[in-house]
């Protein structure tokens, strides 16, 4: 097993999703485990917080009110400022297809719901070695 310690320098991470209860379910994930986190529940709110604030990854939901998912992904990866940050999709689409269209649109991990919170924890530590 992979270690699942993503407090590493207590990163920042946003969370992009429109249900609260897996907002909260991740906010103490992500917290007991040292990092900070910032909310979005809709697509333009998550664009904001990004320009406002040093993010160090997203956790982003698809299906969102006001802007869906893939275009707060392409539009971050279209920002000069923005575009390296590390975008886990998470969503409730769960076909390859939907998992190649994540990676397509600049995603550089796909995560169905229900998540299985030890493999999320090993993916958001891979993506900040990857972008150390």
């Amino acid at each position: 097993m992979q270690n699942t310690d993503v407090s590493s320098n207590s990163k920042k991470i946003l969370i992009v999703d429109d249900d609260p209860a897996i907002v909260e379910s991740l906010k103490h994930i992500l917290e007991r485990r040292g990092c900070r986190t910032c909310v979005a529940m809709d697509g333009e709110a998550a664009l904001q917080k990004i320009e406002q604030e040093t993010i160090d990854l997203v956790l982003l939901d698809l299906e969102l009110p006001k802007l869906p998912g893939e275009e707060v992904c392409k539009k971050i990866r279209k920002n000069e400022k923005m575009k390296n940050i590390p975008i886990i999709m998470v969503s409730g689409k769960n076909t390859d297809t939907d998992r190649i269209i994540g990676r397509v649109i600049g995603a550089d991990y796909y995560v169905t719901k229900p998540f299985d919170v030890m493999e999320l924890l090993e993916i958001i530590s891979e993506a900040f070695v990857k972008k150390s």
